[in-house]
């Protein structure tokens, strides 16, 4: 009820409802574009290359192209060549001097680090574009000219850039993060397929009643997890001290600083994810050959012990990337020095680098559990479903990272309805 009621509230408020109107425009031009299909492809020839490679890279691919990707239609690579850059870029920020202090530039130099990253994304979808038509789907081509290959490949570098250009209109006229609403609403369009899809098997016999109530209590557990792990903080508490300023005085408040237990979102995911498949990747370009082989087996979730390396990677991973992305968010050094400059303190600790090991220490401990969180829910079900023959992917990865978006979703919106509320009181 209180998700409907700040719905409401946020559509009476004509700014916000602009935004929120503006954003699902956005979204049906999106599923528009996951309906048109590539010319020059034969459909009966793709169906059978889906049926021959159930689950591991085409799923995975699937899964962010919201079916466009199974379907081959101009936005088949998804966004994935887009997350692929930022990471890279992001890893190269670190590394690399002169991009660590264009970062620190302020906007003009984050300016700078988008094109950069717009740049490597439209390298990587041409170069995923190629390995896709003349390797991977290359028998299903039905014209082998170069005009007609040269045509397929231009038009899923477009379709990618497209997304790109699409989820940077909704960060600055919409609401949400472009990008993560993109693979949210491929993942929203995908629940009545696959709720069709297990009907049908259980009316078949595929599946068995008690598996479709396991789904359902996963899906459950998950949803209110994700609750749970995304709304919880540690609050850290934050004395402001006395001072005389003039003829007044300042100070003497108390508040507090809120570390959340999953600061990173789901972010970690979509970037373990993204950076998995990445091997796959590069088996477009040699589809019968040993290399090819080698990643089905060692590290496709649809491989043996392929499936263990992958589950161990994956879950590696997203540890990873949570503490990377936290770091980026929170800087304790950064918090440490502004409440130092404003008179604050933590009580029972000294100003200074006491403040930042201890802000240090707290966000190490509660990102921990995020981590691990993220890593169990995500890398379970690709075990499960590859062992009990269980199609609960979708339950799994699908379902994280759509509560987490719809969750920060939801926020975005209750802030923005803050914002205006106080811009009216002080008016």
């Amino acid at each position: 009820m209180n998700i409907l009621t700040t719905l409401a509230n946020a559509w009476k408020v004509p700014d916000i409802r602009k935004k929120i109107i503006f954003t699902l425009i956005m979204m049906v031009v999106f599923r528009l574009g996951c309906a048109i299909p590539i010319p020059g492809i034969d459909r009966t020839v793709l169906a059978s290359l889906f049926e021959a490679n159930q689950g591991g890279l085409f799923e995975m691919f699937d899964l962010f192209s919201g079916g466009a990707f199974q379907n081959f239609t101009i936005f088949a690579l998804s966004i994935t060549p887009y997350i692929t850059a930022s990471i890279i870029l992001q890893l190269l920020t670190i590394a690399i001097p002169a991009l660590q202090a264009l970062s620190r530039e302020g906007v003009e130099g984050r300016k700078k680090i988008v094109r950069y990253t717009r740049y490597l994304t439209v390298v990587l979808a041409l170069i995923q574009a190629i390995g896709l038509t003349v390797g991977l789907f290359n028998s299903a081509v039905v014209d082998k000219s170069a005009f007609s290959i040269i045509v397929i490949i231009l038009t899923l570098t477009a379709g990618t850039a497209f997304l790109m250009w699409l989820g940077e209109q909704i960060n600055e006229y919409g609401i949400g993060n472009g990008i993560s609403m993109v693979i949210f609403a491929g993942i929203i369009a995908r629940v009545p397929v696959g709720l069709q899809e297990m009907f049908i098997a259980m009316k078949e016999g595929t599946m068995s009643i008690l598996t479709f109530v396991l789904f359902i209590i996963f899906a459950f557990v998950v949803i209110l997890g994700v609750i749970m792990v995304q709304q919880g903080a540690r609050k850290i508490p934050v004395q402001y001290a006395k001072r005389v300023v003039g003829r007044k005085m300042y100070g003497g408040q108390s508040s507090h600083i809120p570390i959340k237990v999953n600061q990173a979102g789901v972010i970690p995911v979509i970037f373990a994810m993204a950076l998995l498949a990445f091997p796959l990747t590069i088996t477009h370009f040699f589809p019968d050959t040993g290399f090819t082989d080698f990643v089905t087996k060692w590290l496709s979730p649809a491989g043996n012990p392929g499936i263990w390396v992958y589950a161990i990677v994956n879950f590696a991973l997203i540890i990873f990337f949570t503490y990377f992305y936290t770091a980026i968010t929170f800087n304790p050094a950064e918090v440490a020095y502004n409440m130092k400059a404003n008179g604050g303190f933590i009580p029972g600790i000294r100003p200074g680098a006491p403040t930042i090991e201890y802000l240090t220490k707290v966000m190490t401990r509660i990102t921990f559990v995020g981590a691990i969180f993220l890593a169990v829910v995500s890398t379970i079900p690709t075990v499960l479903s590859y062992f009990m023959n269980l199609n609960i992917g979708f339950g799994g990865t699908s379902l994280l990272i759509a509560v987490g978006v719809g969750l920060d979703l939801m926020k975005q919106i209750e802030n923005q309805l803050v914002m205006r509320n106080y811009s009216g009181f002080l008016k």
